[in-house]
């Protein structure tokens, strides 16, 4: 009897295990397929590509951007897009020195600091702050309906 209680206890701390680790490969991929989405957003942004802008930033997007009393929403946000590139504005460097994420089923909220060098007509300029982002699922793909930036420099 002992012996097959022990077996039995063997087994289920075993498929346990497994099953542990088979939800941390797949907490692992989808947090890899989080940040991908994220870090598209942001370079999509400065790029001025309003396909991905489109696919990843939906209508109902609400936008509050440091220094900015006046939301934006999914139009603006595309249109302060279009603004800098208009003004020959690139990306030099984009990092997320810190990021921690909450995920609650089909919404995640992403905390991070970020430094974001731009160059505007051969002029250098450094930002860098915090930024909480919300991401949910929708159609099988992670759209961002939401972000919030502050400013350190």
């Amino acid at each position: 009897m002992h012996r097959a209680i022990r077996i039995g206890s063997i087994a289920f701390v075993g498929m346990v295990v497994s099953m542990g680790s088979s939800f941390a490969a797949s907490s692992a991929d989808g947090r890899s397929e989080i940040l991908k989405a994220r870090e598209a957003v942001w370079r999509a942004w400065f790029a001025n590509d309003t396909k991905t802008l489109q696919k990843l930033v939906p209508p109902d997007t609400i936008v509050i951007s440091a220094g900015e009393d006046k939301w934006k929403t999914q139009a603006e946000v595309f249109q302060s897009a279009a603004d800098f590139q208009k003004e020959g504005g690139k990306l030099i460097r984009l990092e997320f020195p810190r990021t921690e994420i909450q995920r609650f089923g089909d919404v995640v909220i992403i905390w991070s600091k970020y430094l974001v060098e731009t160059e505007t007509n051969g002029k250098r300029s450094l930002t860098s702050g915090r930024v909480s982002e919300v991401f949910v699922r929708r159609h099988g793909q992670w759209t961002n309906p939401g972000w919030h930036t502050d400013s350190t420099t």
